[in-house]
């Protein structure tokens, strides 16, 4: 006797499948760009829209008072754009359930995810530590508040950083068949 699905295992598979066949579409955008050369260039693009983050949050509430917004929405903007083409181009491995991944993409999901994790860790008690600095500074409370969001965004793209950085180029011939199913 089988036993159907209850209605929370349904919803789960009918979620599931809709993320795979976004990221099936997904797969076929940006075809000239899947190259280790374009996802390495979108990296330098996404380190420096985090630092852009960082240095703005050194400058909150100090002097002049507009530095903190410029430097702060260009390394959102720039940040922001980088890591969605990031997202793109590295396709499940950056963000889909392990049901949807083969094994090659599992293993590199994981080895992300634990780097991702370490760097987090690590930013976080840099962002402890600097909020321990400027305590006592005019505004420190909220500086560092700052800091910590700048560096848990920093820490967010990490798996990103790293398989765009790592990943090898595309299969050509993978894509074009790909592109033929459509």
């Amino acid at each position: 006797m089988t036993e159907q699905p209850g209605r929370l295992a349904a919803y789960w598979e009918r979620q599931l499948d809709k993320l795979d066949e976004r990221e099936r579409r997904r797969a076929l955008h940006l075809p000239r760009w899947r190259t280790r050369k374009h996802r390495r260039a979108l990296v330098a693009v996404l380190v420096a829209g985090d630092l852009a983050l960082i240095a703005g949050a050194t400058r909150y509430e100090l002097e002049p008072r507009w530095v903190f917004p410029a430097i702060w929405l260009s390394g959102l903007v720039i940040g922001g754009v980088a890591f969605l083409l990031l997202r793109i181009l590295t396709g499940r491995m950056s963000g889909s359930f392990s049901r949807l991944l083969d094994e090659r993409e599992r293993e590199w999901r994981h080895r992300v995810t634990y780097i991702g994790y370490q760097a987090l860790s690590y930013l976080m008690v840099i962002a402890l530590l600097y909020s321990l600095f400027i305590a006592n500074t005019e505004e420190g409370g909220v500086r560092g508040a700052m800091m910590l969001s700048a560096l848990l965004v920093t820490g967010t793209t990490i798996p990103a950083v790293v398989l765009g950085w790592s990943l090898p180029d595309d299969d050509p011939e993978d894509f074009e068949e790909g592109m033929g199913n459509d």
